[in-house]
């Protein structure tokens, strides 16, 4: 099995910085792109960012310039840091990851993980 376990959430004010953090384990046998979505009450699901295998990042227009997803392939960790942070970034943060799993060995599939989610909230 496979878990993706975020950390890292809180209450903060306006203008503040806020890590996550999302550590992935289990039967790993290798990590493709890695990500970050979040979602607010009445809202879709949506994409903050994410990152490939090789450190090729994406970003939504609404944190550019503010968030840096990072990730450290030897601890199978994504990170995302959150700076300026304003109340319209007020939501759920998920971890999200494409993840190659053995299924019998030679055999592996790829295959799409969500975290549990971690809220965070932006006072003004």
């Amino acid at each position: 099995q496979v878990r993706l376990v975020e950390s890292g959430g809180g209450l903060v004010q306006a203008g503040g910085s806020l890590r996550l953090s999302c550590a992935a384990s289990g039967n790993i046998l290798s990590i493709e792109t890695m990500g970050w979505y979040r979602q607010a009450p009445g809202n879709q699901r949506e994409l903050v960012a994410d990152i490939s295998r090789i450190g090729n990042t994406n970003y939504a227009g609404s944190v550019k310039g503010r968030f840096t997803i990072s990730r450290d392939n030897a601890k199978n960790t994504v990170y995302l840091q959150m700076n300026s942070l304003k109340p319209e970034d007020t939501a759920v943060y998920y971890c999200n990851a494409d993840i190659n799993v053995s299924v019998g060995s030679p055999w592996r599939r790829l295959i799409n993980y969500w975290g549990q989610g971690t809220q965070v909230t932006v006072s003004s």
